[in-house]
């Protein structure tokens, strides 16, 4: 027969502060973004004062480059989706898009990207790719895995359970929630991305697997009796719900024009590389001591105590997205310095795990991190993201980057002769020459990529 003990156990656990999160949530979001939080926070805390006034971007070739975007105008079209309307949504229906790319990259490109950047095998990938392909602009899945299956090459011979497992995988990529089936599953795989820790997560779960409907006709009183909670529990509980977005792909996808501002810049002082935080576009914050020192040996002010609390908080949290993007920066700046020498064809291989071992950072992390970051070198302005390419094998045993490879496709078309243009085929042997293994289909695949024409409407419509 058992008897009870008491055992001693020493563990460690992460727990997401509020702090934290708000760290992580001003780490992700453009200068321009961040500006306007920062400024709403100004208006609304007597706490914050701002050290010094940012410089006003100006729209030239040195500091800033154009993009498009799109702006999500949509609304949801089912009742429920039309009610749940506070936290993550506005009061018109419309998510909240509080991250939204505004590099002008679509969904599939954003998602295909991290594809090649993060741990799917040869197999996966392709697998993956038909996933992606099958995702609408929200962000959700449309098909069922059958048919996913059926639309993948006759040769590939996959089963069920393999697009399953490779679906998690892509359930996995940024943003949170995206290759959902269904708005509970889109809330829940959102909610799994939480510490397990946190207060109401359970509840959040399973009131977004079973309970959906109830939450968008606002009856609580019938939640709190079938689920015999609290009151508190199940306002932690709807606050997570509440603080998802129910269109995950509206926060990456093109919009209206607007200006870039470069996070970092990037100088070569005395035959060295260094990475500067840009000192334009974000206000320096401070606490009022007027009012701080009021509030010294008083027991009273409750509301100024806990903006003060707060202020204190965003501060820091700013700290932390500086020190952040300056160590993901520097590090991006010493593996790919002979880019910033050479060009293009000197870019070296660089995948998120790279950057994630050598700064201590989880790689989804460094996925979200280089997103609408901006480094602004003698090259030009570069988004993060693009100094991460895959590897390619050569014949010396040595990487090459797919940029490499495509500034190299690049080249060789440029200078091809225009009467008679290099076909697939010839790009690929020509690279074999070099050392570098890249099958015919793969240079078409970055040729297309590049929005160059095929050889043959190449012949037909030589560049002038």
């Amino acid at each position: 027969m058992l008897k009870p003990t008491l055992q001693l156990k020493l563990g460690q656990t992460l727990t997401m502060t509020p702090q934290l999160q708000q760290a992580i949530r001003l780490l992700q979001l453009p200068v321009l973004d961040l500006n306007a939080q920062i400024q709403d926070a100004l208006e609304e805390n007597i706490m914050l004062e701002m050290e010094d006034l940012p410089d006003v971007p100006q729209t030239s070739d040195e500091t800033t480059a154009e993009i498009e975007t799109i702006k999500a105008e949509d609304q949801w079209q089912t009742r429920a989706d039309r009610r749940i309307q506070d936290g993550g949504w506005n009061g018109e229906g419309r998510p909240i898009s509080e991250f939204a790319d505004e590099s002008g990259q679509t969904l599939r490109e954003h998602l295909l990207w991290q594809l090649e950047m993060e741990h799917f095998s040869p197999r996966e990938s392709v697998i993956g790719e038909a996933i992606i392909d099958a995702i609408n602009d929200d962000g959700y899945l449309t098909v069922s895995l059958e048919e996913i299956g059926d639309a993948l090459e006759a040769d590939t011979h996959v089963e069920i359970e393999e697009i399953g497992s490779t679906l998690h995988k892509v359930q996995r990529l940024d943003p949170a929630g995206v290759a959902a089936r269904s708005l509970s599953e889109c809330i829940i795989l959102q909610l799994r991305q939480l510490d397990a820790a946190t207060a109401g997560l359970n509840l959040a779960i399973e009131l977004a697997n079973d309970h959906l409907d109830l939450i968008a006709t606002r009856e609580y009183g019938e939640l709190r009796r079938s689920l015999r909670t609290s009151e508190e529990a199940l306002h932690d509980a709807l606050a997570l719900i509440q603080g998802c977005n129910p269109r995950p792909g509206q926060a990456v996808s093109p919009s209206t024009a607007e200006y870039v501002i470069p996070d970092v810049f990037v100088r070569k002082i005395d035959d060295r590389w260094q990475v500067e935080i840009s000192p334009t576009g974000v206000p320096r914050l401070s606490v009022n001591q007027q009012y701080a020192k009021l509030l010294r040996g008083s027991g009273d002010h409750a509301v100024l105590r806990t903006q003060l609390q707060e202020a204190r908080w965003l501060i820091r949290s700013l700290e932390i997205r500086n020190e952040t993007l300056l160590k993901v920066a520097t590090c991006i700046v010493s593996r790919q310095t002979e880019f910033l020498e050479q060009g293009d064809e000197a870019m070296k291989p660089m995948v998120l795990r790279d950057v994630a071992e050598e700064i201590g950072m989880h790689e989804s992390t460094i996925s979200r991190v280089t997103t609408n970051k901006y480094m602004h070198t003698p090259r030009g302005v570069f988004e993060f993201k693009y100094f991460f390419s895959s590897h390619l094998s050569t014949a010396d045993g040595e990487d090459q980057s797919s940029t490499s490879v495509r500034a190299k496709i690049r080249k060789l078309i440029g200078a091809e002769n225009p009467a008679k243009p290099l076909s697939d085929n010839k790009i690929a042997s020509l690279l074999a020459d070099d050392g570098i293994k890249v099958a015919r289909r793969t240079v078409a695949k970055y040729r297309e990529s590049m929005n160059i024409v095929s050889s043959s409407e190449r012949r037909k419509h030589p560049a002038r």
